[in-house]
């Protein structure tokens, strides 16, 4: 017999996974459509004969009626195409629009609420450790149930939204892990999955809707008068209704065993990230003995269930959770099981805890009094038990003077979407070891863009000089070079590897700028960089950071599909990257070209063209380029990363400067790198034991 499998799907094959979930689901799309049209046209031609309309009594039956069958399917078409596409535009904006028609409240990035600072701190961690920008997170106030969810394109424009339930509800470990679960699901790229589902079922509901608003149409004027005519369409109106609400059956079938499946992966994903069990287990535990569980007030939970990390319209507290040693069924699903979007709570919690006997907790939402006596230090006291926990668990030591990683670049695409407990202590312990005036300014809308001026000074007095000139002429009155220079200051406290979390903490306050403050921070950012006539290495990465993630937001642009399944069209873009890249890694021409040609080879299966550009193009060559580069399938990106790693690591080694643009470029393919782990190999695709190298105390 031959032995189990024992691979793991990386990243990118997980993305891929949830690519070809799509194409399926676009084929059960178009098939059902067909069904569709077979059943209207069935429906029409025997309610076209059978109430005599406009036909001669004369005329035998025929089902065949070419020119009714045409008719049909054009109509058809129309209505489900467009009431898909209007529903997959009304979303395409990214997941904050999911999460206001949810009813969410955005959480201010710099809020004094203790327990809303704390689910923000988890998010942000997660964020940091697992190499995506930090998302927006909204709280749905008037839900008292434990439930969250991510919604989003891609981690560009993700949200992660939670309910009241949650936040006052779970302890912090609880928390993080269901905001570990969220995080999977952007990981594993299941949230453009979700919205096209959403899209679909909209299509094919708006044939019901059309029979129903003829049913409602008809009654009103058949009161009035009589006749076949009438009798016909209110008939044809109630096969459309029918057969609308069986497609959109058939389509909820569908919706819900791709979503139970994609549940088990993110909750093992979620211990995985955490290495504690006990966190998401006790958070499903306590969904069970809540008498709200985890159902969704709003309207459109039904449309959005499958987003929910449990049941949002069915999840609810058994009648018997008063009696003692009864083992409830607590997630009372319908007698259609099939139609659940989740596998029941007990499942779901015997796969993380095999000891579970099926008892839950008796929980009760906490009253007014009690939340408004809750001492704020135990809350404090919470976050310093983690911080403690993440130092005990992260490898300890000093970080080198000079940075420099060991790397095998065909190892490397192993960290991507990659979220581990060394990550996820290393990004506790970064964050808590910032400077407090740094992190509390840094989550301001206003101060946020003068620590982004403040990455950018030039350590050339000259240079700086001409910096100071163009801040004191900021139209913002918040904005000049003493401020500037207060913040950098603060960030010359931090060690190096802490600049692309700033950029990161900063995107969510940077979100809630106005389009015109938004223009004129881009306009001065690119002043900044131009101030000593050319753009360095990093100046470039933050440049593209702020663009990548911004831009969608406040020009409201739509993210890009995968459109080539090869390498071929986009030679010169790959030769522009690559060439970039080496001289970027080497210090003389010839190495450079070295270098250049050992990515070439890291692509010989290709059966690429590619040639050394001896004239270096700029760096929004570089950005363009990119921008097309990301076009390409999942596993094409696996390959063209490990050419870039090859480049920027022909010396064996990588400094800090050329990880950051590593992982920039990663982020520019949507392929999230988590940090470089002082002391990891790359070996071994190995992350730091205890007696590995990463800081755990910075000084302030």
């Amino acid at each position: 017999m031959a032995a189990p499998s024992t691979h793991t799907m990386d990243f990118f094959e997980r993305q891929d996974q949830a690519r070809r979930s799509t194409r399926r689901l676009i084929a059960y799309f178009m098939l059902a459509v067909i069904l569709i049209i077979l059943s209207i046209y069935i429906a029409g031609i025997t309610i076209f004969f059978g109430f005599n309309v406009n036909a001669d009594p004369e005329l035998p039956f025929q089902w065949w009626n070419p020119d009714l069958f045409l008719w049909i399917t054009g109509a058809t078409l129309c209505v489900v195409v467009i009431g898909s596409l209007y529903k997959i535009f009304a979303l395409s904006k990214g997941g904050e629009v999911v999460a206001r028609w949810l009813g969410g409240r955005l959480i201010d990035s710099s809020t004094s609420d203790p327990q809303e600072r704390r689910l923000l701190n988890v998010v942000e961690e997660m964020a940091i450790a697992s190499g995506t920008p930090v998302p927006s997170v909204f709280l749905l106030e008037e839900e008292k149930s434990i439930n969250a969810f991510a919604a989003g394109f891609t981690p560009a424009d993700a949200v992660i939204g939670v309910t009241r339930g949650t936040l006052q509800i779970l302890s912090r470990d609880e928390l993080q892990g269901v905001i570990a679960h969220e995080f999977s699901h952007i990981l594993n790229g299941d949230m453009r999955l979700n919205i096209r589902l959403i899209g679909v079922l909209n299509g094919i509901l708006v044939i019901a809707m059309i029979g129903y608003v003829i049913l409602s149409g008809t009654r009103t004027s058949s009161s009035r008068k009589n006749g076949g005519g009438a009798a016909a369409i209110l008939a044809f109106g109630a096969a459309l209704l029918v057969i609308g609400y069986v497609g959109v059956f058939f389509g909820k079938l569908i919706k819900s065993a791709v979503s139970r499946q994609r549940e088990f992966l993110a909750d093992a994903s979620a211990v995985q990230f955490t290495r504690d069990p006990d966190g998401i287990a006790g958070a499903l535990k306590k969904i069970g003995g809540l008498a709200h569980g985890s159902r969704i007030q709003n309207p459109k939970a039904e449309e959005m269930s499958h987003l929910f990390f449990s049941d949002g319209k069915h999840g609810k507290a058994s009648p018997f959770l008063s009696m003692r040693n009864r083992k409830p069924p607590v997630q009372t699903h319908s007698a259609f099981s099939f139609m659940a979007t989740h596998p029941p709570l007990e499942m779901r919690i015997q796969r993380i805890d095999p000891s579970f006997d099926g008892t839950f907790p008796a929980v009760h939402f906490p009253s007014k009094k009690a939340l408004e006596t809750r001492d704020p230090k135990e809350l404090a006291a919470s976050a310093a038990q983690t911080a403690a926990k993440s130092a005990a668990s992260a490898p300890s030591g000093g970080a080198p003077a000079v940075p420099l990683i060991p790397m095998i670049p065909q190892q490397m695409t192993q960290l991507f979407g990659k979220l581990t407990e060394a990550h996820l202590a290393y990004a506790t312990l970064l964050l808590a070891g910032l400077p407090s005036r740094l992190t509390a300014r840094v989550r301001e809308p206003a101060s946020a863009r003068i620590i982004i001026f403040a990455l950018l000074l030039s350590h050339d007095s000259k240079t700086r000089r001409a910096q100071f000139q163009l801040l004191n002429e900021s139209k913002d009155p918040l904005v000049s070079s003493e401020t500037t220079l207060e913040a950098s200051t603060l960030i010359d406290r931090c060690p190096p590897e802490a600049r692309l979390p700033l950029i990161d903490l900063a995107l969510p306050a940077l979100r809630t700028l106005s389009l015109s403050q938004y223009q004129d921070f881009t306009g001065l950012v690119e002043e900044l960089m131009k101030a000593d006539q050319k753009i360095d290495l990093f100046e470039f990465t933050l440049q593209h950071i702020l663009r990548r993630h911004l831009d969608p937001h406040f020009n409201q642009t739509r993210p890009s599909a995968a459109r080539y399944g090869s390498l071929t069209p986009l030679t010169h873009e790959i030769s522009l990257l690559l060439s970039r890249l080496a001289r970027a890694g080497q210090d003389g021409e010839e190495q450079a070209q070295q270098a250049f040609a050992q990515g070439v080879k890291e692509l010989k299966g290709s059966r690429l063209k590619l040639s050394w550009l001896e004239q270096e193009d700029g760096f929004e060559a570089l950005s363009k380029a990119l921008d097309r580069l990301n076009r390409v399938t999942p596993l094409l990106k696996r390959r063209l990363l490990r050419a870039c790693g090859v480049c920027v690591s022909h010396d064996d080694q990588v400094t800090l400067r050329e990880g950051e643009l590593l992982r920039a470029i990663a982020d520019a393919l949507d392929c999230p790198m988590p940090p470089f782990l002082p002391g990891q190999t790359l070996r071994s695709a190995e992350i730091p034991n205890s007696k590995s190298q990463i800081p755990n105390k910075i000084q302030h």
